[in-house]
């Protein structure tokens, strides 16, 4: 049967193309729209655009673009006070800055890594890294199976060609050059006449065990933040620590605590001793060494331990950490009928390498008004030509405290937390102490007689104290053991070459020769030498004379 040729070409043509030709042909188009005319392309489906964007996520760049993001979104958590490890700053953040503090409140800049945008792009780099592990695990364990590629067509354009004359027989030296192959660490595979060897697989399984210990170690230290935790709490000598809620002077849980976590064990500190040298030069003392000496009670077991910087205390499942220590005046307050209402060690803080210290006493209850003291400890007082005091050693030589004494409401009933460290001075009454007239400086053992009939304070004696962080990482193993596999993969991929031999038999029976032909995947300047080593090596074993062509 005939077939029948349509009268009009065009009519062969899907619309949208056939509007668009017709306009590009027409003769009376511009030159400029027939050459800029539109490629259109096929429209997508909601399934073609759900794999378009699948496979753009699951790409390589993908993923190292979302790596980069995350280690750029992570510096707002090093810039700004976070909530979860510093709550003080953030309350000391708002007041200073109180507009600046609501707009970084609004874009979660106080809690980072629980952020929604920081979130959402740590769960998009999982998806882009699983998804690029998982085909190529797949695809390189079908290679790993499967045979070295067979023997190219055309040897011309292998990047490596050599020939050899040989006087032994092609067999005896096919079987010597597999076994040099071999002894290479090649997969060999002999087709009568032929080789046909591989080597390299460990660069792409050195790639993808650096791709998955990279996943590992970011999800353990995702999960550090369910399933860690962290507290802190100042120890004076003498008094103990329980490793319970209550104890804690601040506690950061993770999104999974649960109190159970805490293993039961206590701590006591005994003493610190501290080691300091004088800087010359810049005429400042310097620190050399902090020794703290604890008794830790786990059950019926009890054993003394030396806590140093550095060298963290492991008790229960957790580690304590010596982050700082300073001077805790005992101070004494009793009522006009001498009866003691405040009694204990007050942790001052430390201001500069003398240990200069501040510190807050407060008093709710036993005289008739709240008494609140502002302190001001020197280990070793000196007089200025001021007038004014100074420490010039950070040993206590010449221990003197001095107070601001004030009278009201402390601010201790009205429900919410208050600073340990801060007096409401702007609400209360001062009574004794600076612009006063009557100075309050007390040396170990002195007594002052308050205003008005109030009672008197006491600077008892000195104790020290340590600062301590406790920490619980459920993740320590799993960051070590991925970080290890990072380094051993990322070796193992980058001292690696990919590389294809083949070897043939070439000549006549009288003049038989063996054929190398190799080629690396990617870039190797080393490929010609490597392979001429396997060449001369099997040259080598050959009894018979071998005569370069």
């Amino acid at each position: 049967m005939a077939s029948r040729r349509p009268s009009d070409p065009s009519s062969l043509q899907p619309v949208d193309l056939a509007d668009v030709t017709s306009d590009f042909d027409s003769p009376d188009a511009p030159r400029k729209n027939r050459l800029d005319a539109p490629i259109r392309g096929p429209k997508l489906g909601p399934l073609e655009f759900v794999r378009w964007v699948w496979r753009v996520l699951t790409s390589m760049r993908t993923a190292i673009i979302l790596l980069v993001l995350v280690a750029f979104a992570s510096i707002p958590g090093s810039l700004v006070p976070q909530r979860s490890s510093d709550p003080n700053g953030v309350s000391i953040f708002r007041d200073a800055n109180p507009e600046l503090f609501k707009f970084y409140e609004s874009i979660q800049l106080f809690d980072t890594f629980t952020s929604v945008w920081f979130s959402s792009i740590y769960l998009l780099l999982f998806i882009s890294l699983i998804g690029c592990i998982v085909p190529r695990t797949l695809y390189h364990w079908r290679i790993l199976r499967a045979e070295p590629a067979a023997e190219p067509a055309s040897w011309v354009r292998l990047p490596y060609r050599r020939r050899e004359r040989v006087t032994d027989g092609t067999v005896s030296s096919l079987d010597r050059a597999e076994t040099v192959l071999r002894k290479a660490h090649y997969r060999v595979v002999r087709d009568g006449a032929s080789i046909r060897a591989e080597f390299g697989y460990l660069r792409e399984t050195g790639n993808l065990v650096f791709h998955i210990a990279l996943v590992g170690i970011l999800t353990t230290l995702a999960a550090t933040g369910g399933y860690g935790w962290s507290g802190q709490r100042v120890i004076i000598e003498g008094q103990s620590f329980t490793n319970q809620l209550a104890s804690y002077d601040s506690f950061h849980p993770g999104s999974w605590f649960a109190e159970q976590q805490l293993n039961p064990y206590g701590v006591t500190l005994e003493s610190f001793t501290p080691e300091y040298t004088k800087d010359p030069v810049k005429d400042v003392w310097m620190p050399i060494d902090f020794t703290a000496k604890v008794t830790v009670t786990e059950g019926d077991a009890t054993r003394e331990v030396f806590l140093k910087v550095n060298e963290p205390l492991v008790a229960g499942n957790s580690q304590m950490y010596l982050l700082g220590n300073g001077f805790a005046p005992v101070i004494t307050v009793r009522d006009p009928q001498g009866t003691i209402v405040f009694d204990q060690p007050v942790a001052f803080l430390s201001q500069d390498s003398n240990l200069t210290s501040v510190g807050v006493v407060k008093v709710p209850d036993g005289l008739s008004e709240q008494l609140g003291l502002q302190g001001f400890f020197y280990p070793s007082a000196v007089n200025l030509d001021s007038g004014a005091l100074a420490s010039n050693n950070p040993e206590p030589t010449n221990p003197t405290v001095t107070f601001n004494v004030y009278t009201g409401d402390l601010g201790l009933d009205s429900g919410v937390a208050a600073n340990v460290f801060q007096l409401p001075v702007e609400s209360l009454t001062q009574i004794a102490g600076r612009h006063t007239g009557i100075d309050v400086v007390l040396s170990p053992g002195d007594v002052f007689d308050l205003p008005g009939g109030l009672g008197s304070i006491e600077f008892t004696s000195l104790r020290r104290f340590i600062g301590v962080e406790i920490r619980h990482d459920p993740t320590q193993t799993g960051v070590a053991v991925s970080t290890f596999f990072i380094v051993a993969g990322l070796l193992a991929s980058l001292g690696t070459r990919r590389r294809r031999v083949w070897i043939r038999v070439r000549g006549t029976a009288r003049n038989p020769e063996l054929e190398w032909g190799g080629m690396s995947r990617g870039d190797d300047s080393r490929l010609d030498a490597a392979l001429d080593r396997l060449v001369d090596k099997t040259l080598q074993t050959l009894t018979d004379k071998v005569t370069r062509e």
